[in-house]
Order: C-alpha cells, then sequence, then structure tokens
C-alpha cells in the first residue's frame, strides 16, 4: 500500500504541478487537487483529465481504467504488477509529450517514480526509452526524433564503412598472401614440372586429382576412374571419393572445364587463385566474430592486423596451399562467426532461423574438406558441452549445435559414400550421449551448490560411459581400424608408456606433433597480442567463474537489490562460447603445435574483442573504483587505434621489405628424377619409395604408387611399413619379397632418409625401423635391453656396393646426389 501511495503521489504532483502552470498562463485559479487520504478515489478522474488535455493519450485509456478498476476493487497484487505498467508506461508517453512545455516538472516526476519502483524492488517490465511495452501489445504512435534519425544515420554509416573495411581487409590478405607465394618460388616464371614438384608431401597428391580430372576425356570418365582408382594404390581399386576428401578438386576441376576462362587462366592458377581468394573468406570472417562480439567494427580492424602481422603463426597457406586445412579452416571461421551471432539473445525468428542456416552449412563444408573434421568438432562439442552444463548458454541452443553437427556429419559421410572412419568417429557417439543424457536426467539445473554439483558429476559420468558405449558397438559393428593409430599416437603423448609402434612414433618424431616451442610466444608479443590475450582472458575467466558459481548456488541472474555504480557480473552466451572455444582449442595447440593454426586466428579476434568490449572495461573499471560511462568509451577506443598505432609504425617496413624480396623455386635433382620416369619407365610402372616423394611422382608422371601420404588407413599404413624395410637391417631376399608382393617394379631409395641427421637419435627413421623390428638403433647412445643386434646390414647402404646378393634382385638404372632408382627382377 506505501508503495501504491507514493507512486500516485508522484503522478499527482505531475498532474498538479502541469495544471497549475496552464491556469496561470490561462489567468484562472489552480487547479485543487483531492489529498493522499483519498488517492484511490481520485486516480481514475486523474487519467481522464491527462486524457482530456493531451493528444494521444487517449490509445492507452481503455486497458489503463479496467486495470484501475481491479486496483480499486482490491484484486490484490496481480493487479498491482499490471498498475505498474500502465503507470510506467503512461509516464514515459507523459514526458515526451510535454517535453517542449513543462519538462523539468514531468522529468523529476518521472525520475522518482523509477527510484521509488527501484527501492522498492517490485518486479515489473521495464520500458524503454521510446516508451514501447510490448509485453501488454500497446502501440504508441510517435514521431522520431532528430535525435533516433541521428543515431539510425549513424548507425548505417558505420556498418556500411565497417563492412566495407572487412571486404577491403580480405582481399589484400588474399593478395599479400599471392605475392609472397609468387616471389618466393617465382611460380610465374617455372617450368609446369617444377611447379608441380613445388606442391610437397600430401599437397601434390590432393593435386593430381584435379590435374586428373582436367586431363579425363569427359566428367563422367573422370568421375569413373576416381570411384574406381587403382593408381594410387597398386594392386587394389579404391574409391578416392570414399577415401580422400578430394571433393573441392572434383568441384574445382568442373568449373574450370565448364567456365569459359582456359584461354586465359591456367588450370594451376585457377587452383591456387581459389585457395588464396578463400583466404579473404576468413579475413572477413575473423574481422566480422570480432565485430559481432565487441560491437564495434575498431575490433575486426585490429583482428584483421594482427592475423597479418603474425602471419608466421597464423596460416601457412603460401607454401603449402592444396593442404586439406587450407580448405577447410575459412569455412570453420565462417562457422564460429554464424554461432556468435546465433548466440546473441532477442533474435528474431527470422533471423535465427538464417544463423541456423549458415552454420550447418559451413559445418557441412568444413567437414567435407577436411579429414580430421570430427577431432576438430569433438573439441569445439567439449566446449559447448561445458557451457552448457555450467547453465551459460541457452539450453535449446546447445541442442541445435549438437545436432547440427552430428547432421552435418552423416551427410558427409552419405556423400562419402558411408565412410565408416566417419561413423565411427567420437563426435558423433558424444553428441548422441549428449542428447540421450538429457532425456533421461530431468531436473538437472535445479536445486543448491552442492545438490547441482552432485548432479553435474553424475551427468558426467553417465555421458563419459555412455559415449565409450556406443562408440565401441559402433566400431565393433564396422571392424574399423582407420584411426587406431590416432589412439595410439595420443596414449603415447599423454604418457601411458613408452611404445614400439612404428606408427605412433612416426607422429610422435615430427616437430608439427609435439609441444608448441617457446619461441612461438616471443613471436605473438613482438605484436602485443599475446599480452593483450591474457589481459582480456583474465578479466572474461574472473567474469565466466563468477557467473558460473552463481549460477550452481541457484541464485537469480540479476539481484532485486541494485545499488547505484554497481551491477551484478554478466557474461553474454557469445562471449562465453567465445572463451570456451579459445580455452579448449589453445589447450589443443600447446599439445601439438600443427593445431596452433587453429587456435591462433581467434586469439586475434578474442583479444581484439575484448580491447574494444565495454564489458571487459567496464567491469575492471569498476573493480579499480575507476567507473563512469565516459571513460569506458575513451578505453574501448583509444587502447585499440593506439594498437594499431604502434603495429603499422613497427611493421609497415617489414612487410613492404618482404614483398620486395624475390626468390626462385630450385631443385635440380627431383626435377631430374621426374624427367628421367617420364621418359624411360612404362606408363604402368609401379614405384616404392618414401609417401612424401611418391605423391611427387603421382602427380608429375602419373604412374602407380605402392603407397601415399593420406595415412588413414590400417592397409595402407601395413603397406607403408613393408615398403619402409628398404632403409631396415633386413636381407635382399627380404625387400624384394615385400615389394614384390606389392607389384613394384621400381624403388627410389634417397641419401637424406638412409643417411639422416635432421632428428635425434631414436627418432631417425631408420630407428624407428630397427625399434619397431626389435633391432639395436645405430650410434652411441642407449637401447632397451631386449633389442637384439641384427643379423644383416642396412639395406639402404649395403645395396650402393653392388654385391651379387644385391644385383641379382637389383638393377641400379638411375641415380644422382639425391636418389638412387632400382629395378626389381621378376619372377625370383
Amino acid at each position: 500500500m506505501q508503495l501504491w501511495e507514493g507512486t500516485t503521489r508522484v503522478m499527482l504532483h505531475c498532474a498538479a504541478s502541469s495544471g497549475r502552470d496552464r491556469a496561470a498562463a490561462a489567468g484562472v485559479s489552480a487547479v485543487v487537487l483531492p489529498p493522499a487520504s483519498v488517492l484511490h478515489k481520485h486516480v481514475h478522474r486523474f487519467l481522464c483529465w491527462v486524457q482530456r488535455s493531451f493528444a494521444g493519450w487517449w490509445r492507452c485509456e481503455g486497458k489503463t481504467g479496467k486495470l484501475l478498476r481491479k486496483v480499486t476493487e482490491g484484486q490484490g497484487a496481480r493487479a498491482l504488477r499490471c498498475w505498474h505498467v500502465v503507470a510506467s508506461h503512461s509516464l514515459c508517453c507523459l514526458r515526451c509529450s510535454l517535453q517542449k512545455q513543462w519538462e523539468e516538472p514531468c522529468a523529476r516526476a518521472f525520475d522518482t517514480m523509477m527510484s521509488i519502483r527501484q527501492r522498492k524492488g517490485v518486479g515489473t517490465t521495464e520500458v524503454s526509452e521510446d516508451g514501447a511495452a510490448p509485453q501488454e501489445n500497446v502501440t504508441l504512435e510517435k514521431k522520431p526524433s532528430s535525435g533516433c534519425t541521428s543515431r539510425r544515420l549513424w548507425k548505417i554509416l558505420s556498418f556500411t564503412v565497417g563492412g566495407a573495411m572487412a571486404l577491403c581487409t580480405g582481399l589484400l590478405t588474399s593478395v599479400y598472401l599471392a605475392t609472397l607465394h609468387e616471389n618466393d618460388l617465382w611460380f610465374s616464371n617455372i617450368k609446369e614440372v617444377e611447379r608441380e614438384i613445388s606442391f610437397r608431401t600430401e599437397c601434390g597428391l590432393y593435386y593430381s586429382y584435379y590435374k586428373q580430372m582436367l586431363q579425363a576425356p569427359s566428367l563422367v570418365h573422370g568421375f569413373h576412374d576416381l570411384m574406381y582408382d587403382n593408381k594410387t594404390e597398386s594392386m587394389r581399386t579404391i574409391n578416392l571419393l570414399q577415401r580422400m576428401n578430394i571433393y573441392q578438386e572434383v568441384f574445382l576441376s568442373v568449373l574450370y572445364r565448364v567456365l569459359p576462362i582456359q584461354k586465359y587462366l591456367e588450370p594451376v592458377y585457377f587452383y591456387i587463385y581459389t585457395l588464396f581468394g578463400l583466404q579473404a573468406v576468413y579475413v572477413t570472417a575473423l574481422y566480422v566474430t570480432s565485430w559481432l562480439l565487441s560491437g564495434t567494427w575498431l575490433s575486426g580492424l585490429l583482428a584483421a592486423f594482427w592475423y597479418i602481422t603474425n602471419r608466421t603463426d597464423t596460416t601457412r597457406v603460401e607454401f603449402t596451399i592444396p593442404l586439406r586445412e587450407n580448405w577447410a579452416l575459412p569455412f570453420f571461421a565462417v562457422q564460429i562467426a554464424a554461432i556468435t551471432y546465433f548466440l546473441r539473445p532477442n533474435l528474431r525468428p527470422l533471423s535465427e532461423r538464417l544463423a541456423l542456416l549458415a552454420i550447418f552449412l559451413s559445418t557441412f563444408v568444413f567437414s567435407l574438406m577436411w579429414q580430421f573434421n570430427q577431432f576438430m568438432m569433438l573439441v569445439q562439442a567439449l566446449g559447448l558441452f561445458a557451457l552448457d552444463a555450467l547453465d551459460m548458454l541457452p539450453a535449446l541452443k546447445a541442442t541445435w549445435l549438437y545436432t547440427i553437427q552430428v547432421a552435418a556429419l552423416l551427410l558427409v559421410c552419405a556423400l562419402q559414400f558411408f565412410n565408416s572412419m566417419i561413423l565411427g568417429s567420437l563426435l558423433i557417439s558424444f553428441n548422441l550421449s549428449v542428447l540421450i543424457a538429457r532425456k533421461l536426467q530431468k531436473n538437472l539445473k535445479t536445486g543448491n551448490f552442492l545438490n547441482r554439483l552432485g548432479k553435474l558429476l553424475l551427468h558426467l559420468f553417465v555421458i563419459l560411459c555412455l559415449t565409450l558405449f556406443l562408440n565401441n558397438i559402433i566400431k565393433k559393428a564396422l571392424s574399423l581400424k582407420s584411426d587406431e593409430h590416432i589412439f595410439k599416437f595420443l596414449k603415447a603423448k599423454s604418457g601411458f608408456g613408452a611404445t614400439r609402434d612404428f606408427d605412433a612414433n612416426l607422429y610422435l618424431c615430427e616437430e608439427a606433433f609435439g609441444l608448441l616451442p617457446w619461441d612461438t610466444f616471443g613471436r605473438l608479443s613482438d605484436t602485443l597480442l599475446l599480452h593483450a590475450y591474457l589481459f582480456v582472458l583474465l578479466v572474461t575467466v574472473t567474469a565466466a567463474l563468477a557467473v558460473a558459481l552463481r549460477n550452481l548456488s541457484d541464485c537469480p541472474a540479476q539481484p532485486p537489490l541494485e545499488q547505484p555504480g554497481k551491477c551484478p557480473v554478466h557474461l553474454g552466451a557469445a562471449t562465453a562460447y567465445s572463451l570456451a572455444h579459445t580455452v579448449v582449442f589453445g589447450a589443443l595447440a600447446l599439445s601439438t603445435m600443427r593445431m596452433k593454426y587453429l587456435w591462433t586466428p581467434h586469439v586475434c579476434v578474442f583479444a581484439a574483442s575484448g580491447l574494444c568490449s565495454p564489458e571487459v572495461w567496464g567491469l575492471l573499471l569498476k573493480v579499480t573504483r575507476l567507473y563512469n560511462p565516459a571513460r569506458t568509451c575513451v578505453m574501448r577506443y583509444a587502447v585499440p587505434m593506439l594498437t594499431l598505432s604502434y603495429l603499422c609504425c613497427k611493421f609497415w617496413p617489414g612487410v613492404m621489405e618482404e614483398l620486395a624480396e624475390l626468390r626462385e623455386f630450385y631443385d635440380p635433382d627431383t626435377v631430374e628424377l621426374m624427367h628421367w620416369i617420364s621418359a624411360n619407365t612404362p606408363g604402368t610402372a609401379v614405384f616404392a619409395g618414401s609417401m612424401q616423394l611418391l605423391a611427387g611422382v603421382k602427380l608429375c608422371t602419373g604412374r602407380t604408387l605402392t603407397n601415399h601420404p593420406h595415412y588413414e588407413d590400417s592397409s595402407l599404413r601395413a603397406r607403408t611399413k613393408s615398403v619402409y624395410q628398404i632403409y631396415a637391417k633386413r636381407p635382399p631376399e627380404d625387400v624384394h619379397a615385400l615389394l614384390r608382393a606389392l607389384g613394384t617394379d621400381y624403388v627410389i631409395l634417397e641419401d637424406s632418409i638412409c643417411y639422416e641427421r635432421r632428428h635425434p637419435r631414436g627418432c631417425r627413421l631408420r630407428d624407428l625401423l630397427d625399434m619397431a623390428n626389435g633391432h639395436v638403433m645405430d650410434g652411441p647412445g642407449e637401447n632397451d635391453p631386449d633389442l637384439k643386434l641384427a643379423d644383416h646390414p642396412r639395406f639402404c647402404e649395403e645395396i650402393k656396393r653392388d654385391l651379387p646378393p644385391y644385383t641379382a634382385l637389383f638393377t641400379r638404372v638411375f641415380q644422382n646426389k639425391t636418389f638412387h632408382v632400382y629395378r626389381l627382377a621378376r619372377g625370383k
């Protein structure tokens, strides 16, 4: 009742002031209003007087009268809350209509009214500045003020400038990387065979299928050759569309055939320009993500600058163009941008559906282009699950994201002719387990802190058990072994015992699969990226912990009493997802250096958006008791602009010098080898050798291979180990039998592998083979006690001595400073 009287006193004071002013202006006596003791009786009369006095008020009269009658008839707290809705609404309209004549009295009354409501803590519907109250379905007719028009024009101008900057930064990055590639290899001036050799390792293998499709007599013939391929693996016919992610090469080859560009653009340039064009999409997506997180396009510009200045750690596209990750990561960035938009609050239904469509399409294309898609999305799903479990993400939106991941992966599985590696992926098992566990465990997010924590731990246990159960069932049903080498590698890397497994050690000994080097942090510090990242990470993690504890404690998101200058810690769903993304992929990058290209681009986004975020600066200034809106605004714009100025001054000369530096591709030994193979061996000849070299042999000569770098197949891994016995301590008869079992006609030995010094002892290829075969390794150092001395010398060294046991089975037909080619004797 006190709240009722205080509210109505304020309204009557406003009306009395207005009435006295109008009466004085008309030269008549002031209106005498009833005292507070009879306020209930005169409230309706007061509102009718307002209706007659001010234009536009009549639209609210009907609903107001009904609510007032409910109040006067004593229908309780519900009617009182409704009255406060209309009272607040009425005062907003009253203030607008009296703007010119009685601005000060009504403004004071309005402010007093709102302060009374805050002190009393009544949970009413908030009314925006323009007087809209969507909960009451009241539409007020108003004329747009000049301030609203100027704000709208400013938003349009800002959006236009920001969008233009996004496109410009993307295109400039694309041109910059293409120019570096040209300057490094003099790509436009070298021979075709040299261009193809520049596509090292698996890059050459993937490009060979693009070349194969272009050389096919027709598209139908080209598709048939891919689906029934017997040149990638000798003595086997495989479906390349099922085994490998090469739909992008197929699509580009079809596009090149259809478009009238053959006279103006060579096939190789069409291919590489497409990849560099995707870099424009990549940078633009990073720009948009940062913009969405911070609310200003300045953060997008800063993120793009950081991406370019940290190019060594953010991309390797200029020297590994056809790699699957260079195709996939731009669409992964688009997916993150779409998720960021999808997680924004109060989206319209149409906007939400469009965001879901963008998420699905980008997830599908990303999954289609990279064989490791399932592992990347599993890490992403773990981050989503953590947020969902801590109630930092809307449950319905999290369900949509889980479902989209599974749906996109199943669609890719269908396009890849039901690839068993996809069906047996941990991602599908995990997401299905999460969705099933939700149905089984009701009221998971209710109760006090200890109750919710216990439910959460039980929820984790149920999902873990269900995931392992489903995954084992699927793998046993499909007899799946395609990804077992990855789990062996993860087991050995995690420290669960040493292993002599050849495949696992092959990954463990590669620098790219080791820990992230310390010099990476030095390079990130030079551009101030690491400093900004750690600053934003500290503030955001602190806010996230506070929100998580509040959610687990079952506290309301907005406390009923808010003191002036203090507000509860808040973390939006989009910011929470960005934090989870950078944490989980940061852990992945720290453990495996090759995965840093998934983390460092988002580091640029996260740091730039944090520096431009009013929430980050507002929280920091409130903690230090320096908060005011003007200071927050200054910090969120001044710090990014100073950082951009620093980056331009420090790195612009280096970029110009880098663009001016010219090099040239030079690998005469490999060029000589490819020319000899093309000129002196039959087209049906089968070649054996290292995986990296054979990919180039297929691309440059079109010959049949025994093995290749696409390692995600158990039978191929067995083939590779058999072929690599040419670098082990094995007798010539055994090596000859192993190679002939694979249909080998020629074997290529490389001195760089036979006499390798790049890796330390225990990680050289010959050492891995010796341990796998139970032999003592060469050179000084310790050996496991169960290893034995080999009965035969190393094959790759002994064959060069031309001893009779070797010359009877192997005939040298080519050699230069790097390569030695031997023809195998048949029928022996």
